[in-house]
């Protein structure tokens, strides 16, 4: 009977121990159990930081671009204009517009894309979408690259927004260049004993300010104009000066390509590729020979081969 009873009082020290080394092994309940040794801001439970995130965190403008394809209705930009006009002068690199604009709504306009009507326009304006809050202005610059063109030109630029888009207009009238000034008799005799020396001394020195001036991006007539016309079509064109358009050989393509590109050794001609020291690369140079075979066709029939 002792023998029993100890045995059953072992068995319920035994129960009792593992009962307490059970609930102490347990894994606290994460929703339930605050953790110890925090500020006391600390969420207290996982529903406390789930409410404190949503708090903390700002609502973030996603733009609507359901209406990006339509046109943009008023009241919503006011634009200092919508249409712009530039006067360039022949040889200038490039014509720049600036259209201003304000967000006249109390709620956001996103620019989503700004997209001219051709490659020789581009645009300059913050990283797209860029978001103009109710009530900002901002500003939208342009610029036309004027390289080979001439008369009145028309270009067009899109620009397109959450609430739709609408066009921005440019003309710009490129002038023609200025004429040349005269060269006195002096500067003429002065060129001319230059040249006899050196007949490249054309594009060194004061003689470069007309034989080397706005080359760069020009080609066929406007090339021709900018730096051959300054001898070749001069109003007192000097007697040793060739007159192109009354030569007494025949001419083709290539006869012109070779004497723009070597010039002609002891005279005045001087040799225009930089490869031996002139201001044209090889497609200028090509482009001013075609030019010329197109204006100026051979007046002397070329002789048929033997």
């Amino acid at each position: 009977m002792k023998l029993s009873r100890i045995g059953f009082a072992f068995a319920t020290m035994i129960g009792f121990a593992a009962g307490v080394f059970s609930a102490t092994a347990q894994p606290a309940n994460p929703a339930t159990t605050a953790p110890t040794n925090v500020p006391n801001w600390w969420p207290k439970t996982k529903a406390d930081a789930i409410a404190t995130n949503a708090v903390a965190t700002a609502p973030v403008y996603v733009p609507d671009t359901s209406h990006a394809g339509q046109p943009l209705p008023d009241g919503n930009l006011a634009w200092d204009a919508l249409s712009k006009v530039a006067d360039a002068t022949n040889g200038q690199g490039f014509a720049r517009f600036t259209f201003s604009f304000t967000n006249i709504t109390t709620g956001n306009i996103t620019v989503l894309t700004v997209h001219p009507s051709c490659g020789c326009t581009t645009a300059e304006l913050p990283p797209v979408p860029w978001t103009i809050p109710g009530g900002q202005t901002g500003e939208i610059k342009l610029a036309v690259n004027l390289a080979g063109k001439a008369g009145t030109l028309f270009k067009q630029v899109n620009v397109a927004t959450d609430k739709g888009n609408l066009n921005l207009m440019l003309r710009i009238n490129v002038q023609p260049a200025p004429p040349m000034p005269e060269m006195t008799e002096a500067q003429r005799d002065a060129g001319i004993a230059a040249a006899k020396v050196d007949r490249q001394a054309v594009f060194k020195g004061e003689c470069a300010s007309c034989h080397l001036k706005n080359v760069e991006g020009k080609y066929s007539q406007q090339l021709f104009d900018a730096i051959c016309a300054v001898c070749h079509e001069a109003k007192n064109r000097a007697t040793m000066v060739p007159d192109l358009h009354h030569l007494q050989v025949p001419t083709n393509e290539e006869f012109w390509r070779t004497w723009i590109t070597a010039g002609k050794a002891g005279s005045l001609m001087p040799a225009f590729a930089t490869s031996q020291g002139g201001p044209l690369n090889d497609l200028q140079i090509a482009s001013l020979a075609a030019y010329l075979n197109a204006v100026i066709p051979s007046h002397v029939p070329v002789p048929a081969a033997k």
